[in-house]
C-alpha cells in the first residue's frame, strides 16, 4: 500500500481536524501493521514504523532464524536467512522490509477503515478534552434543529443538547436562533461527547452576572447564592470583600444596565439582588425584603426560622403561590415559616395559658419561664434541669418537677389525640360492618 505524500497528509489532517500529529502517525502504523497481517498472517511479527526523512511508512517482517522450519510465518530456515544477512546465526529474529503495494484491495480496504476509526476516536477525544474544561461556562450556540422538544445545538465544531427538562418554560426557538445557554455537563460516550446545556440552572444566572460585572469576574464582589423560578424571579445574594465598594450597586450598575442586560437574556425573569450576610437571621430578612420583619424565631435544632411579619405584609412576604418564601428558603438554605402579628400573638398567648394550666405554676413563674423563652408546656418539656435552675426561685427539685408534670402533660394531650384517631377508625369500621350487612341483606332478598 503506497503512501504518497504522507507527510503533507498527516500536516493538514492535524490542522484541520486539531488532533495530534503523533496521534495520527500512530494511527496509520497500527492500520498499517493491520494491513500486513490480513496478507501474511494474524501470528506475523509486523513492524511498522514512520521514517521523517522520507515521509512514508515502512513495514519489517521478523522471523526467527532456525535449523528446521515449523511455521513458516514465524520462523525462517537458517539457509533461507544467510541469503539476506550472512552474520546471522541460529536464533536471531531476521527482519526484512516488506513491499506495501503486494498487500492487495482488501488489506487496503482494512487499513483505510482503521484509518477512519481511529481518526473518529481522535477527534472525539479531541472534542471532550476541548469542552471538559468549560464545564461550568456559557456558551454561544446556533439552534440546529428541535428533537422531541430537546433541542440541538451547534457548536461549530460538535453539537449539544438543551433537554426539555432544562429549558425555560415559554420560551421558544428556532432553527437558525442563537442561544445562549450553561455548559452543565460533558459526557464521554461511544458515538461521541455529550455537552449537555441548560438556561434554567442557577448558575447560568451567576455567569451571567460574572459577565456583566466586572467586579465580579475580577474577584472583588463574590455571589455567595442564587436561587431561581426559571422565567419567572430570581434572587442572588452577593458581598463584597472591598468596605468601599457596594456589592448590589456594583451588580445593578449605573441606571440598572447590568442587571438589565441579565434581565434581558432570561427573557423578562424578575431578579432580587440581595446583601450577604454572616448572621443567618439579617441574611433571611435581606432575603425577604422589601418586607418589614417585627421578629425572628430561630429553631437551630431543626435549622428553620419563624419570622413575623405585619399582618397587611404577610401576603407579599408569601408571595404568589409562595414563590417569594420558597426562593428565600432556598437561597438562605433555612426553612422558613411566615406568620403574622396578630397569628403569632394568638399562639404566644395560647402558650401562656398552658404554661399556667400547670399545678403550681403562678403568675410570676410563668413570666419568668416565659422571659427565659419557654413559651409553651411543649418547649418546657424539652427543657433541661441546668436551664430551668438558672431561673429565680427554681432549684433542682423544683425543676425535676416542672418538667416531670410539663412531659406528662404533652404525653397526656399525645395520647388523647391518638385515641380519638383510633376512635374515628373504630367508628368507621362500625359504619362499614353495617354497610356490609345492608348489602348482604339486599342480595339475599334480590336472590
Amino acid at each position: 500500500m503506497v503512501l504518497p505524500s504522507i507527510k503533507r497528509v498527516i500536516e493538514q489532517v492535524s490542522r484541520e481536524k486539531g488532533i495530534d500529529r503523533e496521534i495520527l502517525v500512530a494511527t496509520l502504523e497500527e492500520a498499517l501493521r493491520s494491513a500486513a497481517r490480513k496478507k501474511i498472517g494474524s501470528k506475523a511479527d509486523v513492524e511498522v514504523r514512520y521514517n521523517e526523512e522520507l515521509g512514508e511508512l515502512e513495514a519489517f517482517l521478523f522471523k526467527e532464524v532456525v535449523e528446521k522450519v515449523n511455521d513458516p510465518e514465524l520462523e525462517i530456515s537458517l539457509e533461507e536467512a544467510k541469503e539476506l544477512d550472512p552474520e546471522c546465526e541460529i536464533g536471531d529474529s531476521l527482519g526484512t522490509k516488506m513491499d506495501t503495494t503486494t498487500f492487495g484491495r482488501i488489506a487496503a480496504h482494512s487499513a483505510k477503515q482503521v484509518i477512519i476509526q481511529k481518526m473518529k476516536d481522535a477527534e472525539r477525544d479531541v472534542i471532550y478534552d476541548s469542552f471538559i474544561d468549560r464545564k461550568g461556562e456559557i456558551i454561544n450556540g446556533i439552534v440546529q434543529r428541535i428533537d422531541r422538544g430537546n433541542i440541538i445545538v451547534n457548536l461549530g465544531k460538535t453539537e449539544a443538547i438543551l433537554p426539555k427538562r432544562e429549558q425555560v418554560p415559554k420560551e421558544t426557538y428556532h432553527q437558525g436562533d442563537r442561544i445562549r445557554a450553561y455548559v452543565l455537563d460533558v459526557k464521554r460516550e461511544s458515538r461521541g461527547p455529550q455537552i449537555v446545556l441548560s438556561r434554567t440552572h442557577p448558575q447560568f444566572l451567576v455567569q451571567l452576572f460574572k459577565t456583566e460585572v466586572p467586579e465580579i469576574s475580577e474577584g472583588i464582589v463574590n455571589v455567595m447564592a442564587a436561587a431561581r423560578e426559571p422565567g419567572v424571579r430570581a434572587k442572588i445574594a452577593v458581598a463584597s470583600n472591598d468596605s468601599d465598594i457596594d456589592p448590589v450597586g456594583a451588580c445593578v450598575g449605573m441606571r440598572g444596565t447590568r442587571v438589565q442586560s441579565v434581565v434581558q437574556e432570561l427573557r423578562g425573569e424578575k431578579i432580587d439582588i440581595i446583601p450577604w450576610h454572616t448572621d443567618p437571621a439579617r441574611f433571611v430578612c435581606n432575603a425577604l425584603a422589601p418586607v418589614e420583619i417585627s421578629r425572628v424565631v430561630i429553631d437551630e435544632e431543626n435549622h428553620s426560622m419563624e419570622v413575623i411579619v405585619p399582618d397587611d405584609s404577610l401576603s407579599v412576604a408569601i408571595g404568589k403561590q409562595g414563590q417569594n418564601v420558597q426562593l428565600a428558603s432556598r437561597l438562605t438554605g433555612w426553612q422558613i415559616d411566615i406568620k403574622s402579628e396578630s397569628c403569632y400573638r394568638e399562639g404566644l398567648k395560647a402558650g401562656y395559658e398552658s404554661l399556667l394550666s400547670l399545678p403550681g405554676i403562678e403568675t410570676e413563674l410563668a413570666d419568668a419561664l416565659y422571659e427565659r423563652g419557654f413559651y409553651s408546656l411543649e418547649e418546657l418539656s424539652r427543657a433541661s434541669i441546668e436551664d430551668l435552675v438558672q431561673i429565680k426561685g427554681v432549684d433542682e427539685e423544683k425543676a425535676k418537677e416542672l418538667l416531670e408534670m410539663a412531659r406528662n402533660a404533652v404525653e397526656g394531650v399525645a395520647e388523647g389525640e391518638s385515641g380519638e384517631r383510633e376512635e374515628g377508625l373504630s367508628d368507621k369500621d362500625t359504619e362499614k360492618a353495617a354497610s356490609d350487612t345492608v348489602t348482604e341483606d339486599i342480595e339475599r332478598n334480590d336472590g
